[in-house]
C-alpha cells in the first residue's frame, strides 16, 4: 500500500525528478537529500513498512556504527529517518514489487507487480541485497523447531527474558545480539566454528568481557526436545569432543542469501549480487544510479553511514541530469552561500 499516496492501480503515474527503489535507511536518506536539492521524489519498495532489513528482521538490535549515535534501535533509526525524509512530502509506494525498467523519453518507466508504472526523470536503486532470506541449518530435521526454540531473525527481544539463550555465529549480527541479549537473558551462550570474529574489534572486546560463555572452534550438532527445544548439543571440531547443554532458545545468524530478482534483467553492470557504480554513483546506464549495499567499487565499505554518503552523491548526479544547469554541490546545509566546486571556502 502507499504511506503518502492512493495505491489504486493506475496505468501511467504522474513524472518524477527521481524515484528512489528501496525505502531502507540509505533509500529513506536519499529521499531526504533530494528534497534538500528540490527535486519531486518517490519511493518504491516492496515491503509492507519503511526501513527495510532494519525493520523487518532486527527491529530491536542496536546499531553501531551510524554517525551521531553512541548506539541506536533499528526501529528508532528507522523512525528518525522517516521523519527526516518527510519533511519534503515524497510520495511513498509500499508493498510494490519493481519488475521493469524501461527507457522512455529520455527518463523512465519502473513497472510493478501491482501493475503500477512509474514514470521518473532518474532512479536511484537502494535496494541493499535485494530480496533476502536468512541462510538456514543444514540439517532439515531441524526445521520442527522454528517457531519453537529456533530463531534465525528475532523481531521480538521479550521472548527472551530470563531464558538461556545459544547463539551460533560469528559476525557482526551474532556478536551484537549476544550482546544485547546478555542484558536481558538468563544466560547466553555463543559458539563459533573459528577463532576469529567477523566483527568490529570493539564488539569483540565487550562480548570478550561479558557474561556471555564464549565456546570457540565449536559448532552445532544436534538439537533436542520434545516439541520445543530444551538442550543442543556442540562439538569441538577439532577434537570431536560433544558437549550438551541446556537451552530455551537458539538462535542462529548465518548471513543472509541475496537475491537481486527482476534487477538482473534490467541491463545493468553486475559484478557477482552487486551493481558496478563509478565515483558519481552513476551506473552503466545514463540516470540510473545506485547506493548502498546494492552497490560495489573499489573500496566499498558496506556500513549504514556510507551508504548515506553515497546516496547524497547520487541525487547529486541525478540533479544534474534533471537540471543541467544545476552544481554537483550546492553548499553546506549549515552555509548561507552556495559555493561551487572547487571554490575555496
Amino acid at each position: 500500500m502507499s504511506d503518502d499516496a492512493n495505491n489504486s492501480p493506475a496505468p501511467v503515474d504522474d513524472l518524477f525528478d527521481l524515484t528512489i527503489v528501496g525505502a531502507g535507511p540509505v533509500g529513506l536518506f536519499g529521499a531526504f537529500y533530494a528534497g534538500m536539492r528540490g527535486m519531486k521524489v518517490k519511493l518504491v519498495d516492496s515491503l509492507a513498512e519503511l526501513g527495510g532489513q532494519l525493520s523487518a528482521l532486527y527491529p530491536d538490535k542496536y546499531i553501531y556504527d551510524m554517525a551521531g549515535f553512541p548506539k541506536v534501535l533499528a526501529r528508532d533509526l528507522v523512525r528518525d529517518l522517516a521523519e527526516q525524509a518527510r519533511q519534503f512530502h515524497p510520495t511513498i509506494c509500499l508493498e510494490e514489487k519493481v519488475t521493469t525498467l524501461t527507457p522512455v523519453d529520455g527518463g523512465f518507466e519502473l513497472g510493478t507487480e501491482p501493475g503500477r508504472t512509474h514514470r521518473t526523470k532518474t532512479v536511484l536503486i537502494t535496494a541493499g541485497v535485494g530480496a533476502f532470506a536468512p541462510k538456514k541449518l543444514e540439517n532439515a530435521g531441524f526445521a520442527r523447531f522454528e517457531g519453537h526454540g529456533l530463531h534465525y531473525v528475532i523481531p521480538n527481544l521479550s521472548i527472551f527474558e530470563d531464558r538461556r539463550i545459544l547463539m551460533v555465529g560469528g559476525g557482526d549480527s551474532a556478536v551484537d545480539w549476544a550482546l544485547h541479549l546478555e542484558e536481558i537473558a538468563k544466560e547466553v551462550t555463543l559458539i563459533h566454528r573459528r577463532d576469529g570474529f567477523r566483527a568490529h574489534e570493539d564488539s569483540v572486546r565487550k562480548l570478550n568481557a561479558s557474561s556471555a560463555k564464549v565456546l570457540l572452534f565449536h559448532e552445532l550438532k544436534d538439537l533436542q526436545g520434545d516439541g520445543r527445544i530444551a538442550r543442543a548439543v556442540v562439538f569441538d571440531n577439532r577434537t570431536q569432543a560433544e558437549t550438551t547443554i541446556e537451552v530455551d532458545e537458539v538462535v542462529v545468524n548465518f548471513g543472509f542469501l541475496a537475491n537481486l530478482g527482476p534487477i538482473r534483467t534490467w541491463g545493468l553492470t553486475l559484478e557477482k549480487i552487486s551493481l558496478v557504480v563509478n565515483p558519481q554513483m552513476e551506473t552503466n546506464i545514463p540516470g540510473v544510479m545506485a547506493a548502498g549495499d546494492i552497490t560495489t567499487y573499489p573500496g566499498k565499505l558496506k556500513l549504514i553511514v556510507t551508504g548515506a554518503g553515497e546516496a547524497a552523491m547520487a541525487v547529486c548526479t541525478a540533479k544534474m541530469r534533471c537540471d543541467p544547469k544545476a552544481s554537483y554541490f550546492p553548499g553546506h546545509s549549515s552555509g548561507s552561500a552556495t559555493f561551487e566546486p572547487g571554490a575555496a571556502h
